[in-house]
């Protein structure tokens, strides 16, 4: 790949279970690019409201915790670690409530700009592979590459579901795929930043892909565009 003397900025869109994260790390690894999880801010934040009792439907509720509130990333053996006001809680923010609690205030405007400079800042000073739902439409409008991955709802739940009980967690895979559908629906219909590919975006649909051959993928789509 070609040596460059700035930063670049992968983006990587898609809906919730598409391996956006599992492939992103390893990405990330491999072009030695730093990896910028950016659903797990929305986690955070959904986790906070949660943990304080704030009604994460209720928008003024919501917008009224995050003065008090600090969001921060860390690296830990080559791990992303989320912080809230200098407490980590990355075990704590991947629960099936928080999921719901992070897609709600998602939808919130005055959270995706307390979070916008954050990710925005990350990608001025580091090459790196960032994730999430609005990466390529509205945080990095100018990244040199562009995924949007996706796969069939039922594919993704089971991807979820699996890891979930992998996790100990007591979950059906009904539950999880209607979760899983209420939640394309509000990620995709919100008004603030909606769910959907880039008109530049390469589509890339893992429903029949193995890790590898997702990974492989996307390695090739990056190379390819920085030689």
């Amino acid at each position: 790949m070609k040596t460059t003397t700035h930063p670049i900025a992968v983006a990587i869109d898609g809906p919730s279970g598409a391996g956006k994260s599992t492939v992103a790390k390893i990405l990330a690894k491999e072009l030695q690019f730093i990896y910028v999880d950016t659903g797990a801010l929305y986690r955070a934040v959904g986790y906070t409201a949660l943990k304080q009792g704030v009604s994460i439907y209720d928008a003024a509720a919501v917008e009224a915790m995050l003065p008090s509130l600090t969001v921060s990333l860390g690296y830990e053996n080559g791990e992303q670690r989320v912080y809230v006001n200098g407490d980590d809680v990355t075990a704590f923010i991947r629960t099936p409530e928080v999921s719901e609690a992070a897609s709600a205030v998602s939808a919130v405007p005055s959270v995706r700009q307390f979070l916008f400079e954050l990710q925005q800042n990350m990608a001025k000073t580091s090459s790196v592979i960032m994730d999430g739902r609005d990466i390529g439409t509205v945080v990095l409008p100018d990244a040199q590459v562009k995924i949007f991955l996706t796969a069939s709802v039922e594919v993704r739940a089971k991807r979820r579901f699996d890891e979930l009980i992998e996790k100990g967690m007591d979950v059906t895979y009904e539950d999880v795929l209607s979760d899983m559908i209420q939640r394309d629906k509000r990620d995709s219909e919100r008004a603030t930043a909606p769910l959907k590919p880039a008109e530049d975006a390469v589509l890339v649909d893992t429903s029949d892909n193995t890790l590898e051959e997702a990974v492989a993928r996307m390695r090739a789509l990056v190379e390819e565009k920085l030689v």
